[in-house]
């Protein structure tokens, strides 16, 4: 008896090697780009809309997600993010494979997550096949403007990852990380609880209050 034989769709969410015109994958795309376009063309006052259309375009979604247009991604379905997500303009995913982001992430404005990636052989290469690679965002995790993450990355609860970073490598809990490659510049200790920029403290006395919802920001 033969063995059962993956669709294309399957063997991309198994990081295998597949073919992204087949088996109906270039028709999802098209109706997630229709759904992107039309919450994209919406007005700062339709906020109700925004809303309802980004927790239709996304696989999964915390109560409170926020994302400045323009947004861009390939699937949306493969994408989950946790409760109190806010990133900023430019977003784009390309989501050929999952991407799982925690709770309380910030993105800054052209923040870019890949989990695609094409075969390094030109003739390899030009056979049309392609791979996805899982990404991974912990919570409590804020990625600059410009940041970069590359297929196959994890990044750990707690980070801060500097503007312009490109994230090839894992990072652990509780780091700063900068740079290209990205690489960990130091730990994020209870000394920096007090300050709101380098050694600049804090002047007033509610910023330890607890989380900020970031519903607020809309509008």
């Amino acid at each position: 008896m033969r063995g059962y034989i993956m669709n294309q769709k399957e063997r991309m969410l198994a990081g295998l090697p597949y073919k992204a015109w087949l088996d109906g994958l270039s028709e999802e795309r098209l109706e997630t780009r229709k759904k992107i376009f039309k919450y994209n063309g919406l007005t700062p006052e339709q906020s109700e809309e925004q809303d309802r259309l980004i927790r239709e375009i996304l696989g999964k979604c915390g109560e409170s997600v926020y994302i400045e247009q323009p947004f861009r991604c390939d699937y949306g379905s493969n994408i989950e993010v946790g409760e109190n997500f806010y990133a900023n303009y430019n977003l784009t995913v390309l989501d050929v494979a999952r991407v799982r982001i925690g709770k309380n992430v910030m993105f800054g404005p052209n923040v870019s997550i890949y989990t695609a990636g094409h075969p390094i052989h030109p003739d390899s290469r030009n056979s049309g096949y392609e791979y996805g690679k899982e990404v991974t965002i912990g919570d409590n995790v804020w990625l600059g403007g410009n940041v970069v993450v590359n297929p196959n990355v994890h990044i750990g609860d707690n980070v801060v990852v500097g503007t312009g970073s490109v994230v090839t490598r894992d990072l652990p809990d509780n780091v700063i990380a900068v740079g290209n490659p990205c690489r960990v510049l130091r730990e994020i200790t209870e000394e920096d609880r007090k300050f709101y920029f380098r050694d600049q403290e804090f002047d007033v006395d509610d910023y330890n209050d607890g989380v900020q919802d970031i519903s607020n920001l809309k509008g």
